[in-house]
């Protein structure tokens, strides 16, 4: 008998202890990761329990009809679960009562048909009011095209102040490396939201938003501005925001799009008007100063170095600065299709895409021009052979 009680005292203690070092290991798991990075203006918010703080006069309301729906709902909840739990406990068999069909009276049938339809009235109205200002873009002072890709986003200005403008927006390429990494002992409280060109807009206008998309459907949501409009291959759809405060809010693409799915973030800049026109004159002299004439014929060395820079930023995302590819995507460094001296295969491959690989005709004939050569001339493919502007224009 004394062996028995040792023995279960024995594992009771051992219990205890495996409990404890649980518990322990769990809180300190708790606090670092509670604590890893500290809330990003605009963005995240650490140890957040509802949604971004708004920046926007719509991201208010949703918020206020949030907090209505969600008050409704409790109070139907408590009402509801009280009269059962209370019918429950007080005419319990226990206590003396006895089951007994009771009548249905009208006032009964009506109560249960018309209080629920009072209720969804009640919900329904402010929700569409909401919804119909949503979806009103009239009167803008900005419009911009949103184009979703596997796996960036491509701005056009196409009405307004900064009218034909045109930027594509891509993961900083630090981060993508870090992720790829493991991101282990990193602290960066815009992890996976840094881009390398931010989306610039005056404060207090409102900016019409036309979505769509080049392959798969791709979701542009910035939370602080009450956003959200899925673009859709072949179709365009259009929202709105006005930003009420000037600063970086960030957002992420929210329909999942493949692989790459999780590095499409999304970053808004809201600057002063003043701001906003220095930076439509800059953006306007870089976009003039790289204005290329497509008949110009280039040499093998010039076209080498254009397309290394192109290549960073737009394809060693997915086939590695190596050119050993990555999963889906196939190697460059050898590839047959590539170094062919028949560049048609390749032409195609780049102006219409194949399997994984996107469709790539919203770069410039130069800039095709210079990625294809210097992929042809790069790692082991020393091919010697190049591709003008012209030959890109013709194949379009």
């Amino acid at each position: 008998m004394k062996k028995a009680v040792h023995s279960l005292r024995r594992r009771w203690a051992s219990a205890q202890g495996a409990v404890t070092a649980t518990t322990l290991g769990a809180a300190a798991w708790w606090a670092t990761a509670a604590h890893a990075v500290d809330s990003l203006p605009g963005g995240p918010q650490r140890n957040g329990l509802n949604f971004q703080p708004p920046a926007s006069r719509m991201a208010e309301e949703l918020h206020s009809l949030h907090w209505f729906m969600l008050a409704l709902c409790a109070v139907i909840f408590v009402l509801v679960f009280g009269v059962m739990f209370y019918s429950i406990l007080k005419h319990r068999k226990a206590a003396g009562h006895k089951a007994q069909e009771l009548p249905e009276p009208l006032w009964v049938e009506l109560g249960w048909t018309i209080v629920p339809l009072l209720i969804v009235i009640g919900m329904a109205l402010p929700a569409t009011r909401l919804v119909v200002a949503q979806k009103d873009t009239t009167n803008a002072d900005l419009t911009i095209k949103v184009t979703g890709m596997q796996w960036k986003w491509g701005y056009d200005y196409i009405k307004g102040e900064g009218e034909g403008i045109s930027v594509l927006q891509t993961l900083d390429p630090e981060h993508r490396r870090i992720a790829d990494e493991g991101a282990r002992g990193v602290k960066l409280d815009d992890y996976l939201l840094k881009v390398d060109n931010p989306l610039v807009v005056p404060v207090g206008k409102k900016v019409r938003v036309i979505t769509t998309a080049t392959d798969v459907i791709h979701a542009w949501m910035v939370p602080a501005f009450g956003i959200k409009q899925d673009a859709i291959p072949g179709f365009v759809r259009d929202n709105w925001f006005r930003a009420e405060k000037t600063g970086d809010y960030y957002g992420q693409c929210a329909e999942l799009c493949g692989k790459e799915h999780a590095f499409m973030p999304i970053h808004v800049r809201v600057v002063t008007q003043e701001e906003y026109s220095a930076w439509v004159k800059e953006q306007l002299e870089i976009m003039a100063a790289k204005a290329d004439d497509p008949n110009k014929v280039w040499t093998l060395t010039d076209l080498v170095a254009r397309g290394a820079s192109v290549y960073a930023a737009n394809c060693a995302v997915c086939h590695q600065a190596n050119g050993q590819g990555s999963g889906p995507f196939k190697p460059l460094d050898g590839s047959a299709i590539v170094t062919a001296q028949d560049h048609t295969e390749f032409l195609q491959i780049m102006l219409n895409g194949k399997g994984a690989m996107p469709a790539w005709r919203q770069l410039s004939d130069t800039e095709l021009a210079a990625v294809m050569t210097y992929a042809k001339n790069s790692w082991s493919n020393n091919t010697e052979r190049l591709i003008q502007p012209a030959e890109v224009m013709a194949a379009r």
